[in-house]
């Protein structure tokens, strides 16, 4: 069994085509099959079902897969090492981020690591906050940027806390309350709301502190971007509740202060085994060499 039918087996498993697996592969499509048929005879069993419409995994390529990734992972993890005990840094960097998360400067901090260190292959994920602990804790992930209500933590992870803030109301610059200094929950509960999907850690924060209150409200729009959120409270569909350092970077609305709002902790969060150099060197390059695991 071959590192390199590993990969193959893999870019058809999420090309769903062995011609299109061949061209990400940078191989003839009868140089790939071929290999593939080697690992099924040494495996005694057929790893993809084929058919003129399609491709996919058997039930033995279903089982195989994630330990081939694994296998490849790790393979590429020594690889990283042997670099790093000479001095060079190599290898991938997988970085999460809610889009709402202001305590670090994503976009500039990917730009100085990719300068510094170029041999590093970046990628970036965005997604909500309880999804990228689970991507973290799998491995998907090296490091992840996220937010959560003061009532939890990251579980399974090395964390970090990085700050906190207090969610502030956001609305349309003509609505009636753009005028005011400050608001407190009971006001805001009559109005209608633009948030996150229920149950996400971005939404759960404000359902508590209108809870807590004894108060309802009506989220009339749900949406996964905090971006898109805000330019429908810009239209006047509804109000919001948003970190007070991610809604002063937003135009076309108003910011307003609650006088009994929530707060919302952002995390860096990494791996609890074997941190890669490429996360290690990333987090050093900004200042965050240390990550202690939660107490």
């Amino acid at each position: 069994m071959e590192l390199q039918q590993m990969r193959y087996v893999v870019a058809v498993a999420e090309t769903n085509s062995f011609t299109r697996a061949a061209e990400q592969c940078l191989v003839v499509q009868s140089a790939l099959s071929h290999q593939i048929a080697r690992l099924e005879k040494e495996l005694g069993a057929r790893l993809f079902e084929r058919t003129s419409r399609r491709v996919r995994l058997t039930p033995a390529g279903t089982a195989f897969l994630p330990a081939a990734r694994q296998c490849l992972d790790a393979a590429e993890r020594a690889a990283a090492e042997v670099a790093a005990a000479v001095g060079e840094v190599r290898g991938r960097l997988a970085v999460g981020l809610i889009p709402s998360v202001a305590a670090v400067d994503i976009p500039r901090a990917l730009r100085d690591f990719h300068r510094q260190y170029p041999a590093v292959r970046i990628s970036l994920r965005v997604g909500a906050s309880e999804e990228l602990v689970e991507q973290v804790r799998e491995g998907a992930l090296e490091v992840a940027f996220l937010g959560l209500p003061t009532t939890a933590r990251p579980e399974g992870v090395e964390a970090r806390e990085l700050a906190r803030d207090l969610l502030v109301a956001v609305v349309a610059p003509d609505h009636p309350l753009a005028e005011q200094s400050t608001v407190d929950l009971r006001r805001l509960s009559s109005e209608v709301f633009v948030d996150l999907p229920a149950n996400t850690a971005g939404r759960i924060q404000s359902d508590q502190a209108f809870a807590a209150a004894g108060l309802g409200r009506d989220v009339a729009f749900e949406v996964t971007n905090a971006d898109f959120l805000a330019r429908l409270v810009g239209q006047g569909l509804g109000i919001a509740m948003l970190p007070s350092a991610y809604a002063s970077q937003l135009t076309g609305v108003t910011t307003i202060e609650v006088t009994d709002a929530p707060a919302r902790v952002e995390y860096v969060i990494c791996g609890r085994v074997g941190r890669t150099p490429a996360a290690t060197a990333f987090l050093a390059l900004l200042d965050l060499p240390s990550v202690p695991g939660p107490k």
